[in-house]
């Protein structure tokens, strides 16, 4: 599994990046803005995006709805530090297949997602 993630935190890149590395999945990219991250995504043409909700000045809500209405077809999946029912409405009406917390991302978790 080919994997980009979305984040405006680089601490978190990094930790995430280490931890879904380690449980086999291959992080092909990372980007901390909405403009990098439709770029390295159109260029690397990843099996899923992780994004997180917020991105500083900018929303991963908005990211996800951009690049889908682009074309943009790899499933998408949303993250946060904060819990899904402060966001559930959003996440059900965004083109993401899932959310998953910070706290419980793992490799597991983005393939119980996209298996359904």
């Amino acid at each position: 599994m080919r994997c980009v993630i979305v984040d405006d935190s680089r601490r978190f890149l990094d930790a995430a990046h280490r931890l879904l590395v380690r449980e086999g999945v291959a992080v092909v990219g990372t980007a901390t803005t909405t403009a990098e991250a439709a770029g390295l995504i159109g260029r690397l043409r990843p099996d899923v995006v992780l994004v997180d909700i917020d991105l500083g000045g900018e929303s991963g809500f908005d990211l996800i709805t951009r690049l889908r209405a682009s074309g943009e077809s790899a499933p998408m999946i949303l993250i946060s530090s904060h819990a899904e029912q402060d966001y559930a409405e959003l996440i059900a009406a965004s083109p993401a297949i899932g959310f998953v917390a910070k706290t419980s991302l793992s490799a597991g978790a983005i393939r119980r997602l996209l298996n359904g």
